[in-house]
């Protein structure tokens, strides 16, 4: 079996579980594109479901499965850790990347990990939220004390610190001539359509979790493009052309 074909089992596997044992199951985070398995056979399940990524605007998220004959109340088993570090002045500007190899460093695997979200609200001191599975929390508390050469502060956040997580985003307003892949990562980086090409055919390119190696690709809004070693945007398309009959289009960049 390929990647797909096992993720279809495994997500199938956990929806018959909860209607035989009468138990709600959980998968483990899902990427967008694991997502888009799911939503593939959501028919096939024979039971209800859920997703949620431990806030609003989680992109990695967990399935609930649920029976149809639940008779007790349940919870996503997710955690969400804060992480503060004080002193910036002689801290490193640490990035999503910087985090997750951290986690990765301590033997954590990738599945059992949600999303990563820097908070830039504050001014004199770096904040950082990590969300993960509950098993996972302590380990995490009790062993990560250092990322890079920056030691950071780790404690389990509050249920009202987590209603107040979002994503923070740098918004740029493009014209473009199409829709292509390559055509919005061109515009996207401020680099020619060849070297966005590149991107593809070395590929680092991967649109909503799945890699793209077309450079023909039509994106659609609300796609998320990532882009190794340059960051991920959302895109946006409005209705309207230009004047000289471009396409108008919102980039929301990650920061």
């Amino acid at each position: 079996m390929n990647k797909e074909e096992l993720c279809k089992k495994r997500l199938l596997d956990l929806g018959k579980s909860a209607n035989y044992k009468n138990i709600v199951m959980f998968s483990d985070f899902l990427n967008l594109n694991e997502q888009s398995i799911f939503y593939a056979i959501e028919k096939e399940l024979g039971c209800k479901y859920q997703l949620f990524g431990g806030y609003e605007q989680a992109e990695r998220q967990m399935i609930a499965f649920i029976p149809d004959a639940l008779y007790y109340e349940w919870e996503f088993p997710i955690s969400c850790l804060e992480c503060s570090i004080k002193d910036t002045r002689y801290s490193e500007n640490l990035t999503h990347r910087d985090v997750l190899g951290a986690l990765m460093h301590l033997g954590i695997e990738r599945s059992v990990l949600g999303d990563i979200v820097f908070d830039h609200s504050y001014e004199d001191k770096m904040v950082f939220y990590i969300f993960c599975d509950d098993t996972m929390a302590d380990y995490i508390c009790d062993n990560l004390f250092n990322i890079k050469h920056t030691n950071v502060n780790l404690t389990k956040a509050s249920a009202e610190t987590i209603k107040n997580v979002k994503i923070n985003f740098k918004e740029r307003n493009e014209l473009i001539a199409s829709n292509r892949i390559d055509a919005l990562i061109a515009k996207a980086y401020r680099i020619s359509r060849a070297d966005a090409q590149k991107l593809i055919t070395s590929e680092k390119v991967f649109v909503n979790g799945k890699q793209i190696l077309s450079y023909s690709y039509s994106t659609k809004s609300d796609d998320i493009i990532s882009v190794r070693g340059q960051g991920r945007f959302k895109v946006f398309f409005s209705d309207e052309l230009s004047k000289k009959g471009k396409i108008k289009v919102r980039l929301n960049f990650y920061i």
